[in-house]
């Protein structure tokens, strides 16, 4: 074999780790998070952690009684498939976001020589199915309800019997059967349970390079997949700039004279205020279409004008709040506002004149709005954070009243617009749509536009790249925690009932002290104390980040990157086992290369470069990420060019003559491992040809 070959292998092995083949995080059917039961299941037997609560185990009971199957080997079959509806990953299992399904996929995978008998019975769980009840009668068979309408499946049959709606068992298990080596789940008959591989191992430290001095709060890739990038400051101006190639000793490149668009004249300014948050239309290239959010004083604009968060629906009186920082009630707005490119991509400026006003909503005291705006990868939808509005232990009790949209996640439809005359019967705040799998279709209490409540101040959101479902919030403490969530459909992240993990009273309130209701709070899956963090303010902000996913630091990759604004302090958190939703983190050291584009200004007494104030997080189209600071804009590269060690690193550099091949273990991550291998062993045969 040449030694280019041998090159090829190595760096292939190295990339392997970088295939995301698993699944997602633990969700529901209905995309909503699962949840602790009071009381174990009496028919499910599911115990902790469910997506099935005693009603839903009672409908899956009565069910399951209709059926009257006389075989007790069949019988026990059936019960344990009807029951993977209350599995924890059942959003998985049933796989709704392809092909909505009534039954889970079954297992159904090639028999491994060297598999032990058990091991072959849940690889084989289809198969087992259909020789133990194929000729079972199964009144009202979810078997047949499950495909009525698909191809070579009759739309009608009054069989009850297995053998009568498939030929063979190939068929049935094609049908029902999926692979559970296919880096997805399938039901085996139990639980789906992950491989824990052991306490996680922190980055030994996080590597940057300095490539701009401006300060900026807003940077997203431009959607052309070059190395361009839009960037936005607070005072209202969004620039188009180019990024330098990693390791090309580059700064960016950014006019600061020639902006993309400038709104400055619309956007109120101050600690607080400004633009806080752009984003791109999913289909930018072909439509041009740009989305900011801003604030905006209405004693200085006209245009700016919209309903008060504080009024009737949600039991606030705006004349009876207090003037706050020399402001009155509602003189402050949150905005979403649609701007164009003229349907140009390549354009390099945009038209300042609003093409449509998405939102508005008054703000009753000038802190807490968070601001930012995301579009789903999935749906396409428009998400917009918000906070609570401010005050001292959300005074209102904003975050926790189902019809008021402070303290909220909201999502919204931007490519339907209905008439003014529409929108007004709805109650909408502006020009959009609600999209049909909102959570208000099954709460009725809620508010059409809320994705999710009980967040205090979420500052910085994003969606991973490589496992979309997962979409993290920081949201920002009171006086005691920082927190990291997993933001799902309906969740309800406890403010102002909790502060992160810990009950919260509040001495401020002209209420009483909330109770969740029925409600179950989810709690941080990541996070920090006050006490933790050494802030030349006294005070504490978390800044939320981006999982990981370039390959320049491979030691780095699959870690979630968060920050303090105060206190310059990164953590990374990892978790474990991979796709459970737990994570541990772990504050890490951070140093400046010393080949840096731009000197890298240190900490007075530390090695530490200073970052002053972090205040967000970037992610371009190669997946690498960017600290926004207040002292400029830096990247994060090589490990090695701070000095930190990083195996992997070393290992994807070409090898000199003498060196071993790397080790397979550390590099294939649980649990794909078998199909890293097959994938492995056929590219080596191939490059072997």
């Amino acid at each position: 074999m040449g030694g280019n070959h041998f090159v090829k292998i190595i760096q292939f092995f190295i990339l392997l780790q970088f295939l995301d083949c698993c699944f997602a995080l633990p969700l529901c059917t209905d995309s909503r998070a699962p949840f602790t039961s009071n009381s174990t299941l009496q028919f499910c037997r599911y115990n902790g952690t469910a997506c099935c609560n005693s009603s839903d185990d009672l409908v899956l009971k009565k069910q399951f009684e209709s059926m009257k199957i006389s075989d007790p080997g069949c019988a026990s079959l059936v019960k344990s498939i009807l029951c993977a509806r209350c599995d924890q990953f059942s959003a998985e299992l049933f796989r709704v976001d392809y092909v909505p399904r009534q039954l889970p996929v079954l297992c159904n995978s090639t028999i491994s020589p060297n598999s032990t008998q058990s091991s072959q019975a849940s690889l084989n769980f289809c198969s087992q199915v259909w020789n133990t009840c194929q000729n079972v009668s199964i009144l009202n068979s979810p078997f047949a309800a499950s495909l009525q309408g698909r191809a070579g499946v009759p739309t009608t049959s009054n069989s009850s019997k297995l053998s009568d709606l498939w030929q063979s068992q190939a068929d049935f298990c094609g049908a029902l059967g999926g692979a559970s080596d296919d880096g997805l789940p399938c039901f085996d008959g139990t639980p789906v349970t992950l491989n824990d591989t052991g306490p996680p191992t922190p980055p030994s430290g996080l590597c940057l390079e300095k490539i701009a001095n401006g300060s900026y709060l807003n940077m997203v890739a431009h959607p052309d997949g070059s190395n361009r990038a839009f960037f936005s400051n607070q005072q209202g101006k969004i620039w188009l700039a180019t990024i330098p190639n990693q390791g090309s000793g580059g700064a960016l490149e950014l006019d600061e004279s020639d902006p993309f668009l400038d709104l400055t004249d619309q956007v109120h300014f101050d600690t607080q205020f400004g633009l806080m948050g752009i984003a791109l239309h999913p289909n930018f290239k072909e439509n041009g279409r740009l989305f900011a959010s801003f604030n905006c004083d209405k004693a200085k604009w006209p245009d700016c004008a919209g309903r008060c968060a504080c009024n009737s629906d949600v039991n606030c009186d705006p004349s009876k709040l207090s003037p706050d920082n020399g402001a009155n009630p509602c003189q402050f707005h949150s905005v979403v506002a649609e701007f164009t490119t003229n349907g140009t991509a390549s354009a390099t400026s945009a038209n300042p004149s609003e093409v449509r006003r998405i939102f508005t909503m008054g703000l009753p005291f000038t802190s807490h709005h968070a601001g930012q705006i995301l579009f789903g990868p999935k749906d396409g939808y428009l998400y917009f954070m918000m906070g609570d509005g401010g005050g001292v232990g959300d005074p209102y009790n904003f975050a926790q009243n189902k019809k008021s949209l402070l303290g909220k996640i909201m999502r919204f439809d931007v490519d339907t617009i209905p008439s003014a005359t529409e929108a007004s019967q709805l109650g909408l705040w502006g020009n959009y749509s609600i999209p049909k799998d909102n959570p208000y279709t099954q709460d009725k209490e809620l508010q059409k536009e809320i994705w999710a409540l009980g967040l205090r101040n979420p500052w910085r959101c994003s969606f991973d790249s490589a496992r979309p479902s997962y979409f993290v919030c920081a949201d920002v403490g009171q006086d005691r925690y920082e927190e990291v969530d997993l933001i799902t459909k309906d969740g309800n992240y406890g403010w102002r009932a909790y502060e992160g993990p810990y009950k919260y009273n509040s001495s401020q309130s002209p209420f009483a002290n909330t109770s969740l209701g029925s409600s179950t709070p989810i709690f941080p899956v990541m996070g920090y104390n006050h006490s933790d963090v050494n802030s030349n303010e006294g005070s504490a902000s978390i800044t939320g980040g981006y999982f990981y996913r370039a390959t320049t630091d491979p030691c780095m990759h699959g870690s979630y990157l968060f920050a303090d604004l105060y206190a310059g302090a990164i953590w990374a958190g990892i978790e474990s086992p991979i796709n459970s939703g737990k994570f541990t983190s772990s504050k890490i050291s951070f140093s400046c290369a010393l080949d840096s584009p731009l000197n890298c200004t240190v900490t007075p007494g530390s090695s530490l470069p200073s970052l002053s104030y972090i205040f967000s997080f970037g992610e371009d189209n190669n997946k690498d990420v960017y600290l926004l600071t207040n002292s400029g804009v830096y990247r994060v590269v090589r490990a090695s060019r701070c000095n930190y060690a990083c195996a992997e690193e070393a290992a994807a550099s070409p090898p000199s003559a003498a060196s071993a091949p790397p080790s397979r273990a550390g590099l294939l991550r649980a649990p794909c491992d078998v199909l890293l291998l097959v994938v492995s062993f056929l590219c080596l045969v191939f490059m072997n040809s």
